[in-house]
């Protein structure tokens, strides 16, 4: 991912956003996400320079991007651990069950291991059906853990999920 891409990788995360959790989290919150703002701290984050995050991009064949994902250190807190974490991965609506879900989850976890992560977390929101069913196809699985994640003052659940990435 460019600073060229934020107003694209913006728009996946804010439709990704508007069609995985329709009925999950407020309408209203869904209805007033801001493009534009999203892709200022996309810009705001690249050039801070934090080497931690990896963003990925895919790109159609004509060269429209079509997802996006990011991942990292694991964050406990404030803190980054040595695990892996995927902080999001959103595609264009139209793009789902293509195969562009898995090819970027591919990339992130290889990159995750090929700078020394032997576990990744990711979070997901615990009635989020279709995604925890992508994550478990792809091998990660519930570890027990949860916490509550707290969108225009209502509280959705989230679950963890792990996978190893070492053998």
């Amino acid at each position: 991912m460019t600073a060229d891409d934020c107003e694209a990788v913006a728009a996946i995360r804010t439709r990704g956003w508007q069609h995985a959790y329709r009925g999950l989290v407020p309408q209203s919150y869904l209805d007033g996400m801001d493009v534009a703002a999203d892709a200022e701290r996309h810009r705001a984050r690249l050039s801070a320079g934090d080497g931690g995050v990896a963003d990925v991009v895919a790109e159609t064949a004509g060269g429209e991007l079509a997802g996006w994902a990011a991942s990292g250190p694991y964050r406990d807190g404030e803190a980054r651990t040595p695990d892996a974490e995927l902080y999001a991965l959103y595609l264009l609506p139209e793009r789902i069950g293509q195969g562009v879900g898995r090819a970027l989850l591919t990339e992130a976890s290889r990159r995750c291991a090929a700078v020394g992560h032997r576990r990744m977390y990711l979070w997901v929101l615990e009635r989020n059906v279709r995604a925890r069913r992508f994550y478990e196809r792809a091998g990660f699985a519930p570890d027990g853990a949860g916490e509550p994640f707290e969108v225009a003052g209502i509280v959705v659940p989230e679950v963890r999920y792990a996978k190893d990435l070492t053998g």
